[in-house]
């Protein structure tokens, strides 16, 4: 339970553990962007780690002379780019069987079937578009290697898809992020970042279920 607590916590205020976690531990704040991102996106069961939110976070400290710029988005981008690969490799070695698999502590199998109806709904392309949506973008790159994809075109997909959200919520944040306003509302802009495109998701895997019913 402190474990949840803490992670819902951190979701929340990723802006405040970041600050405190580069005060105290300095360059190593780089090592742990890695790790959240690449856990996100290449492991099947955290689809629950901040993702946009942290980027713009990064962007808006790095705006504040908190963190190197470049280096913190090359950072990110390979965290991306590998994560997406680890989940597609992991996808095409399992293939068809997850299918059958039930609810589990490590497997949510509702929200393998939404991201699976939304890749049947618009393709290769989901890809891309899943970078700006929780949830959708832990699961798609499963799907991609569930659906066998070939992995020359994923690959395209998924650096093309890293390099406009790593690079354009980063940029973003490192511009907006020392706004008054942004800093007085911050708190609610994540809570947006979360729930917005949560809903896009919801309403779009419950469109592609309705056009596959009634076709």
């Amino acid at each position: 339970m402190e474990i949840l607590t803490f992670l819902i916590d951190f979701i929340l205020h990723v802006d405040k553990h970041l600050e405190v976690f580069v005060q105290n531990y300095g360059a190593w704040v780089y090592a742990l962007l890695f790790m959240i991102v690449f856990v996100e996106t290449g492991v099947v069961v955290m689809p629950f780690l901040p993702g946009d939110s942290l980027l713009f976070v990064v962007g808006a400290l790095a705006g504040a002379g908190l963190l190197n710029f470049p280096l913190a988005v090359a950072v990110l981008l390979a965290a991306a780019v590998l994560g997406d690969q680890c989940n597609y490799s992991i996808g095409r070695y399992f293939g068809p069987k997850v299918f059958q698999w039930e609810d589990s502590r490590f497997f949510n199998k509702r929200a393998f079937q939404r991201a699976h109806d939304f890749y049947e709904t618009y393709g290769g392309i989901t890809i891309i578009l899943a970078r700006f949506m929780p949830f959708l973008r832990t699961f798609v790159p499963f799907v991609g290697g569930v659906a066998e994809m070939s992995r020359v075109k994923f690959t395209l997909y998924n650096i093309v898809g890293a390099v406009i959200w790593v690079l354009g919520i980063c940029t973003a944040g490192y511009f907006l992020g020392s706004l008054p306003w942004v800093k007085q509302n911050l708190d609610k802009i994540i809570w947006a970042m979360i729930l917005i495109p949560g809903l896009i998701v919801i309403y779009g895997s419950w469109k592609a279920h309705r056009q596959s019913r009634t076709s």
